[in-house]
């Protein structure tokens, strides 16, 4: 085949022939307006070989050819068309006589006008065909003996020679659409007119796109047939070529199959690796990787160790069979307790910070001591300093066990008198008071309670020899992580299989030839994996990750020292004030008699404090900066 224009071999190609195997011979850089949008660019060079796939109207260029003026018509554009045989219009109804009788041309021709004509007895209307059988004299007048055709009858019209156009010759035929025009190759290179459109006569030119792959390329090619360059059509002798296409993992997690899948790396991302683990040294160009499928289950957790100067981070697979126990919680803030609340869950915790209960104006805001027993209720509101409502716990002191039989007939006055708030920025320390000895595998211990939450291994899990959680004291499932991961050997070594996250880890490797080795039974993959730091605090900004807000600040105000004195200035008045909380009510209308008395002194703060037990401390508030 010689070498011809990109636009003609679109033209003229038949998409029932593909794919077509292209030779580049005049070699061009171009960026065209589809990669300007997609941000790729494509060099074609000569000698370059391309497999065409697929191709594709984008649209039909339509061309005044008087005035060069250009329109861009849809692929599904509803306007017909007709062919006009000639090239050139004709002035007088004599020049297009003339010209057919020197082409050797047998009448009748069919013609039309692109101006209305007038004659004595009818008006024929622009673009109607018109069937000229003869040139014969007509009261002493050569004219040219023609057929209009209304669809109901015939009409015979007598049109003088001298008779204006323009005219054009016009092939008969039924109305063609926009795309019977472009397919049919006899009409190709003919004028055209439409009804619909401006011009009494145009030029189609179809613009189309050519899909390609083309050899160590990633993506599919796309190429505008009108960009300027000569291809020649080798498909017959190129079949013995093969065309090296890359994938993604990502692209091959995406078309599912079908595993095994044999692979070679060509390329690893840069950056630092997410897994310390041995296997990732090996991912180097050249190596051969079996991709088996997709990871069951989907999800992970993300653990961190505790108990240890420099924390260590893993990723646990859903699959993971080791037995787990829960450990009691600690909260750093009032806020975190709040998030660990579940409706029909009761939580109860110990103080292990003192807290004075500063920056707060109403009688329900009560001290803490380092071993204070709460159960936390709900949530609510309450007015604090500067009248400014704040987001608070509503929380009830629990008395000591060894004080719970002496205290039962005063259990109502006590209920009330023991339920207090904690505003949610109360920076005093909470660990979980529990006594919970079963053993859970994880994913009834995911689903049974929210995360984070702090666990002990108490069983390895056994198909992972080397599984390091046991060896930590405690450890804190932060997160449950959905994504899906790719199983993958190395070619060397199919005994050792390991979980690949193309989101994250997303290497380029073309298909290799082969068969891959299938392991017997199960694959041994491992259900732990440790992560480096910089990966664990990439995956700490998930969105799962990024909707845990901060815990609210504390009001600012005139200092510790100038809230205490306009607290004693104002106690009168603001007692009196309402606290407004959440459904249900906070405090119940209380008896008189079961109100603390706030005048009497501080030592009655802690009257209703159980006694501690040994090791912890029990602090008094300063009554010498307090002002009651």
């Amino acid at each position: 085949m010689e070498p011809v224009s990109l636009q003609d071999f679109a033209c003229a190609l038949d998409p029932a022939s593909l794919p077509r195997v292209l030779r580049v011979c005049s070699g061009v850089y171009f960026q065209g307006s589809i990669y300007e949008i997609s941000g790729n660019e494509c060099c074609l060079s000569t000698g370059d070989l391309m497999k065409v796939t697929h191709i594709r109207l984008q649209t039909a260029v339509c061309e005044n050819p008087g005035t060069g003026q250009t329109m861009e018509l849809a692929p599904n554009f509803h306007g017909h068309f007709h062919p006009l045989t000639g090239p050139q219009s004709y002035g007088t109804l004599e020049e297009l006589v003339s010209a057919a009788t020197q082409c050797s041309k047998k009448l009748p021709i069919c013609f039309l006008s692109t101006h209305r004509i007038t004659t004595e007895t009818r008006v024929v209307p622009e673009d109607q065909p018109l069937m000229l059988e003869a040139v014969e004299m007509h009261f002493r007048t050569r004219c040219a003996r023609c057929v209009l055709d209304t669809g109901a009858h015939q009409v015979v019209l007598h049109l003088p020679l001298s008779q204006k156009g323009p005219f054009w010759e016009w092939k008969p035929g039924t109305p063609r659409t926009l795309l019977q025009v472009l397919q049919d190759p006899a009409l190709r290179h003919l004028l055209f007119t439409c009804p619909t459109l401006p011009w009494r006569s145009l030029i189609l030119r179809p613009k189309y796109e050519l899909q390609a792959i083309m050899h160590m390329r990633r993506t599919i090619v796309k190429i505008p047939s009108t960009l300027e360059v000569d291809v020649e059509d080798v498909t017959a002798s190129s079949q013995h070529i093969h065309f090296i296409q890359p994938l993604l993992l990502s692209e091959v997690l995406a078309r599912e199959g079908p595993f095994p899948l044999l692979t070679e790396i060509l390329e690893v991302p840069e950056g630092p690796p997410i897994f310390p683990s041995p296997w990732m040294g090996s991912f180097q160009k050249g190596q051969r990787l079996c991709i088996y499928g997709l990871a069951s289950p989907l999800w992970r957790v993300l653990v961190s160790t505790k108990g240890r100067k420099v924390p260590r981070h893993f990723m646990v697979s859903g699959a993971y069979q080791g037995k787990l126990r829960r450990r009691p919680r600690e909260f750093p803030t009032a806020y975190d307790l709040l998030g660990a609340l579940q409706p029909g869950r009761p939580l109860r915790v110990v103080a292990t910070k003192d807290y004075e209960g500063e920056g707060v104006e109403n009688s329900g805001f009560t001290s803490l001591a380092v071993g204070d027993r709460l159960e936390v209720l709900r949530s609510g509101q309450a007015h604090g300093v500067q009248g400014r409502d704040i987001d608070v716990l509503v929380c009830q002191r629990l008395s000591d066990e060894t004080r719970e039989e002496e205290e039962e007939e005063f259990e109502e006055e006590a209920e009330d008198q023991e339920q207090i708030l904690l505003p949610l920025y109360v920076s005093g320390g909470f660990v979980e008071e529990m006594s919970d000895g079963r053993r859970y595998s994880l994913e009834d211990l995911t689903a049974q309670f929210s995360l984070p939450c702090e666990v002990k291994v108490v069983a390895k899990d056994a198909s992972h020899p080397a599984d390091p959680l046991p060896s930590f004291p405690g450890l804190r499932l932060e997160e449950k992580i959905t994504e899906p991961f790719l199983v993958v050997s190395l070619d060397s070594k199919p005994g050792m299989c390991f979980e690949i996250p193309p989101r994250w880890l997303d290497l380029t490797v073309v298909e290799a030839e082969g068969q891959p080795d299938q392991p017997a039974g199960s694959l041994p993959v491992a259900t732990v994996e440790e992560v480096t730091d910089a990966f664990y605090y990439r995956l700490r900004k998930l969105p799962a990750f990024e909707s845990q807000t901060p815990p609210p600040r504390p009001p600012k105000g005139q200092g510790l020292s100038g809230q205490k004195k306009q607290s004693g200035k104002e106690r009168g008045v603001k007692s009196s004030q309402v606290l407004e909380l959440q459904q249900p009510p906070l405090l119940p209308k209380a008896k008189t008699k079961t109100l603390p008395e706030v005048s009497k002194g501080s030592s009655n703060m802690y009257s209703k404090i159980p006694a501690h037990k040994k090791g912890l401390r029990l602090t008094k508030p300063d009554t010498k900066d307090r002002a009651y």
